[in-house]
């Protein structure tokens, strides 16, 4: 390989979890959406409570029918006004905090996504390195039939067994690549969709993983994460709390804009070629349409309402989302426990035995290759549940927020 080509393989993702998280945050386009969208209303904080921009008016009288003509000096008289509106009753403020909480729901909006993107990683990632293994398993159960079949080949040539025994380890052989052709696709399948959540080409090449992933997960951790989706402290929750603190603030800003807001101005009157004189001028708006205003404010509160019964639907669906991917975790770490502790030690010695036995002819070559399936079915089902174990702690360490 050259070097450039060695260079470029190492700066794929894919060689373990932590390489896969950072290009995720980095290169994943919807959070760089969200990211945007999220500095786009934090830059609208101080504009949403800004003065609106004055008005400058430019009046002319007296000009003559006969002679239209608009310079100061051949018309009547000229009037220049300068107007501000204001904003009164702390409207500006309240505005601010409605923009200020938006930002707020965008942000936590954000880190909510990026939590589910990194779990969907780091799911597409176990499932990479599962299929990895998987094949590596049966590759190992190919190259034992390989020795199997050539141990039936001598006693065959001995006279001491049938030339089925031989046939029949070929047919298994063969079995076993028609599994490996269908790892092999799974194995793709998840390369194109971890590809795809790192924004990346379908097909772009990954590194191979250095040993499996490491994904802690442990009572303790279980505990934080319902004691932080009890005080609302996850960013779903607290992007609803701050969606629900904007709609408060924008009914208490309908209920203030009863009251009228004002505009001054200034002005001068110039007659020929000097100031005739100053004037200054006050607007109120008249708070008549209370109606409209009464229904601007029922949705607001009715707003507040809905995004505060969200966050209880959201509470409700992490802690229950919560529990079942524990159980499952749970489980799953029981059965691969099982399987290293107890299945495939026994299943190991039991076609270690067979293996003998068929060798001083104590037993048939069925009885051999029915150890051999048991002993490496045992690995693969040991792959499986580190697998199914994998894929619950990702889904875990999403609700807890851990994605370190």
């Amino acid at each position: 390989m050259s070097q450039s080509r060695a260079f470029a393989a190492e700066l794929d993702p894919g060689a373990d979890v932590a390489s896969i998280r950072n290009w995720l945050v980095e290169n994943n386009p919807q959070l760089r959406a969200l990211q945007t969208e999220a500095e786009a209303a934090d830059a609208m904080v101080f504009p949403a409570g800004a003065l609106p921009d004055p008005m400058a008016t430019v009046k002319w009288q007296g000009i003559d029918p006969d002679h239209p003509n608009v310079l100061p000096a051949n018309v009547g008289a000229t009037d220049y006004m300068l107007q501000q509106k204001f904003p009164l009753w702390g409207k500006r403020e309240l505005a601010r905090e409605v923009a200020r909480e938006q930002a707020r729901a965008s942000t936590y909006e954000h880190d909510a996504v990026a939590l589910d993107l990194l779990a969907n990683a780091e799911d597409a990632y176990v499932r990479y390195w599962h299929a990895r293994e998987a094949i590596a398993v049966i590759d190992r159960l190919i190259g034992l039939l390989e020795q199997v079949e050539e141990i039936a080949g001598v006693r065959y040539a001995l006279g001491m067994a049938a030339q089925q025994d031989s046939i029949r380890a070929q047919v298994e052989r063969t079995s076993m690549q028609r599994q490996r052709i269908e790892r092999q696709a799974l194995r793709r399948v998840a390369v194109s969709a971890l590809n795809t959540l790192l924004g990346r080409r379908a097909d772009a090449p990954l590194a191979e993983p250095e040993a499996p992933p490491a994904l802690a997960v442990g009572q303790s951790l279980f505990e934080a994460t319902r004691q932080r989706i009890a005080a609302g402290n996850h960013p779903a929750l607290q992007a609803s709390a701050a969606l629900a603190t904007a709609a408060n603030r924008r009914a208490e800003l309908e209920r203030r804009n009863r009251f009228p807001d004002v505009t001054l101005g200034v002005g001068a009157m110039q007659v020929g070629h000097r100031v005739d004189s100053y004037s200054l001028m006050l607007e109120v708006e008249i708070p008549f349409q209370q109606r409209a205003r009464r229904g601007r404010e029922r949705a607001s509160r009715l707003l507040e309402e809905a995004a505060l019964t969200r966050t209880d639907a959201a509470r409700d669906e992490l802690e229950g989302r919560l529990g079942s991917v524990w159980g499952r975790w749970q489980g799953a770490r029981e059965q691969r426990e099982l399987i290293e502790q107890t299945l495939l030690p026994q299943s190991e010695a039991n076609f270690q035995s067979a293996l003998a036995s068929y060798q001083v002819g104590e037993v048939d070559f069925a009885t051999l290759l029915e150890a051999l399936r048991e002993w490496q079915g045992a690995d693969l089902l040991r792959v499986d549940a580190t697998r199914d174990e994998l894929l619950a702690a990702a889904a875990v360490r999403a609700i807890s927020g851990d994605t370190q």
